[in-house]
């Protein structure tokens, strides 16, 4: 009886060394699948749908894994797959530029043609760099104009709205008309002063420009407001006619607005026509559509790196600079001009390079604005995957990447926990669902993959993103070798 007991303890022992627990503690992969799923067993999810995979990209091998081959919606994690297919497609050293162009130029420094303004694609250009364009042209010696300020957009096609974007969305700043020529993310920003001295309202334009007209229908509340300020762009005004709405207080600090605009390449080169004024260049023609005569019309330049591009694209989840990039990289692979659907195949085929089925999800935008989109984690976090062992590509998508608690959308996230400074990834949000993927490093110093997205909620998305950021934690702790006793 005691031969057989002995066998019994010393065989208990050597399967708790052989499986590295001397202090008989439960498996460490168990344990972080047992508190994914506690946090998945909360009742906010009793109606979503959860869908988490996490995965070690040095081994390939799958930690967790839920729901992870149902097709979501992703939200702005589709900025994931647009921004790696723009870093494949265009390279890390890829410029965006804006050039100027004109046929010939006078000893009296009279071009007595048109001047042309043409846009290639770059989601950041700002009134800063078109008064940078300006002062080039007073320098090369142009003092008149004789022509029009012709603006050529032939690098994309005319469609200025992704498939399934919501028009009642219009004018939010996050749907901006798309145009390879555009301005300050094409949008004007409104500055709102209420006086407190006069009792009247005090509304700036930036850039103060002609292209728009403001009408302030706003009026001073005294003690409360009981109809909230609102700023619309009505169908009924004239283009580009903002109305501002509604009561404000009297004691309220200014308040900034930003609207976009339509007909993004016009507010371009009017902006550009009034910089060559202050500039010194008298360009009094209209500002119309039309082509460059050719490449050697081209004269001057100003670029833009991929490498800001990409970083403004994912840390702040800018959805203009994704639709350019996608149609970029449509323009570039292919033919001008650049479209969505072409710039879709054209990911597609970069999928599929990176070994990736590209039969079982629909992707109709490069921003994930459309609800239209379909996708389905466990690809997403096989791109991931891919990424990571991207050499020439890893640490730009990398770096591109809001980290947790520190900047981007994760700013306000993930404070105070093993996540924070640690998490790199992007955010999604649209109406019903909210997502969160990228990378983060466990306890041991191994970098993991995880994707997530939750959908089909009514409830304020602050829940689901707690929920994501408690997952973010477990997975920051994580460590292979276990908890050991007392906290050590």
């Amino acid at each position: 009886m005691k031969k057989i007991l002995f066998t019994v303890l010393f065989a208990v022992s050597a399967a708790g060394c052989a499986g590295g627990f001397p202090f008989g503690g439960s498996d460490p992969l168990e344990r972080l699948r047992a508190d994914i799923d506690a946090v998945l067993a909360d009742s906010i999810f009793q109606s979503t749908v959860p869908s988490v995979r996490v995965v070690d990209p040095s081994s390939g091998e799958v930690l967790y894994d839920r729901n992870s081959h149902m097709l979501i919606r992703p939200a702005s994690n589709m900025k994931l797959v647009t921004s790696a297919a723009g870093l494949h497609v265009l390279g890390t050293k890829y410029t965006f530029k804006t050039s100027i162009g004109w046929d010939s130029l006078g000893a009296d420094g009279t071009v007595r043609g048109d001047l042309y303004l043409r846009g290639y694609g770059n989601p950041d250009l700002t009134t800063n760099d078109l008064d940078s364009l300006a002062r080039q042209v007073a320098r090369a010696g142009i003092r008149t104009v004789l022509g029009n300020i012709v603006v050529d957009v032939s690098f994309f096609d005319s469609l200025q709205w992704g498939t399934g974007w919501m028009w009642d969305d219009d004018p939010a700043p996050y749907q901006a008309y798309v145009s390879p020529l555009s301005l300050n993310k094409n949008c004007v920003e409104l500055l709102i002063e209420p006086d407190s001295v006069t009792n009247s309202v005090r509304v700036s334009v930036i850039p103060e420009t002609r292209y728009v007209h403001v009408r302030s229908e706003l009026t001073i509340a005294v003690d409360s407001v009981q109809i909230p300020m609102t700023v619309t762009r009505p169908a009924t005004e004239p283009p580009n006619t903002l109305v501002i709405s509604g009561e404000i207080l009297r004691t309220s600090r200014p308040r900034r607005e930003q609207v976009t605009i339509v007909w993004p390449e016009i507010y371009a080169g009017t902006v550009f026509q009034e910089r060559l004024a202050a500039a010194g260049v008298n360009a009094g023609g209209r500002v119309v559509r039309g082509r460059l005569p050719g490449p050697a019309a081209e004269r001057l330049w100003h670029e833009w790196g991929m490498d800001s591009m990409v970083i403004n694209l994912n840390k702040v989840s800018d959805n203009l600079s994704a639709e350019m990039t996608l149609k970029t990289i449509a323009a570039t692979a292919g033919s001008p001009p650049g479209s969505a659907r072409a710039g879709v195949w054209t990911v597609n085929r970069f999928l599929s390079l990176c070994g990736l089925d590209t039969t079982n999800h629909s992707m109709v935008d490069g921003s994930g604005l459309s609800h239209y989109n379909l996708l389905r984690i466990d690809l997403l976090t096989n791109l991931l995957v891919s990424m990571y062992r991207r050499d020439d590509l890893f640490p730009l998508y990398y770096t591109s990447l809001p980290i947790g608690g520190v900047d981007g959308t994760l700013r306000g996230r993930m404070r105070a926990t093993l996540a924070e400074g640690n998490v790199h990834a992007k955010t999604g949000s649209i109406a019903g669902v909210s997502s969160l993927s990228g990378y983060v490093t466990d306890r041991d110093g191994r970098m993991l993959v995880f994707g997530m997205t939750m959908q089909d909620f009514v409830w304020s998305s602050r829940h689901y993103r707690m929920a994501q950021d408690r997952i973010c934690g477990i997975l920051a702790e994580f460590s292979r070798r276990g908890r050991m006793e007392n906290g050590k």
